[in-house]
């Protein structure tokens, strides 16, 4: 217990820095239009490919012998590659509603 006591003691600027993120992220957010929303979001999903990148390096700099930063930049590849593959899906799909539909041929 004294541990977790210490450790937000010794990183307090960074928690405020967090907390406020979060407030100034939602207060952001929920501004947006709603016919605006999908687009950005989709967009930063996209831009998030940069997580997998330092994933990736996090994993090629553990030590062999560390088995959880190994297993901890696994996830984070995978989940990033999610992040990334869902922005595209979500911005194609969205994409696909300006189109014009073809009325098929009779014949």
């Amino acid at each position: 217990m004294e541990s977790i006591l210490n450790f937000f003691i010794m990183n307090k600027a960074m928690i405020y820095m967090l907390v406020l993120s979060i407030f100034v992220g939602i207060e952001i957010i929920s501004k947006v239009p709603a016919v605006l929303h999908t687009p950005l979001m989709s967009g930063a999903n996209a831009i998030h490919g940069v997580v997998i990148v330092g994933a990736i390096i996090v994993m090629g700099e553990a030590n062999p012998d560390d088995i959880l930063s190994i297993i901890l930049g696994f996830i984070a590849v995978v989940l990033g590659t999610l992040n990334v593959v869902g922005g595209f899906v979500v911005t194609d799909r969205m994409l696909e509603m300006f189109k014009k539909k073809v009325p098929a041929k009779k014949g």
